[in-house]
């Protein structure tokens, strides 16, 4: 966790304590970026207003090297900031004040979401509906949800865990139409509301991520008032 409120730092890590989890805090994005490449966790909650280095500019440099799952919190509420969040690559945005109940259930919701949490039972439905999650291809695009690996043309692309379950449910159906709401509930399976505008921001964001290796990237389609879809052709 990154933030310059020592306040927050301890009264989060203590809450996150006892519910499991090992913590590490920082009170500045310098310090953070070196510690989250040197030693990354499965998780990071940032600040977005910090000394030396903003959330913002943290998460910018991050997203350069790793695909890590990050939750802004923040007392910047502007639709602006949040929607500059989604757009370089947040997971998760929270406002101050904010529920403990809720940043637990969130982050809960982010590494199951990556597999790093709950790992069902072996031979269980959970357990088979993951194993069903095999690799597959349509037409240049190569997704491993195993792996959490995406390749276009061979080419690797690195998504955020968000951005994979997005482009995961359009890819499985080329040609048939998501709603946003639909594809809310495959990449916020556990009843976290978020509005149009974060799914349109990941999708963006995507389409900038394919574009960096094919600059005539144009496989998600927008079908305007309706929603996306994608196309193997």
């Amino acid at each position: 966790m990154v933030d310059d409120d020592r306040n927050i730092l301890t009264t989060v890590s203590i809450a996150l304590q006892a519910e499991g989890f090992e913590t590490r805090v920082y009170s500045d994005g310098e310090t953070a970026l070196r510690a989250l490449t040197d030693n990354p966790p499965d998780l990071a909650v940032f600040d977005i207003k910090m000394p030396r280095m903003d959330g913002m500019e943290l998460l910018a440099k991050l997203r350069e090297r790793s695909a890590l799952p990050v939750i802004f919190l923040t007392s910047k509420d502007d639709e602006r900031d949040e929607e500059a969040g989604f757009q370089m690559g947040a997971d998760d945005y929270i406002s101050k004040p904010f529920s403990l109940r809720l940043l637990v259930a969130r982050i809960r919701a982010i590494l199951r979401r990556s597999g790093l949490e709950d790992a069902a039972p072996e031979g269980s439905a959970d357990s088979r509906l993951s194993e069903a999650r095999a690799s597959f291809t349509r037409g240049r695009l190569t997704m491993d949800p195993a792996r959490h690996q995406v390749t276009w043309d061979g080419k690797p692309v690195s998504l955020t865990v968000t951005e994979f379950l997005l482009l995961e449910a359009l890819a499985h159906r080329p040609g048939v139409i998501k709603s946003r709401n639909q594809l809310m509930d495959a990449a916020y399976p556990d009843d976290v509301f978020v509005d149009d505008r974060t799914v349109d921001s990941h999708i963006k964001r995507m389409r900038r991520k394919f574009r960096q290796v094919d600059s005539s990237f144009g496989a998600i389609e927008t079908l305007y008032g309706a929603g996306y879809s994608f196309s193997d052709g």
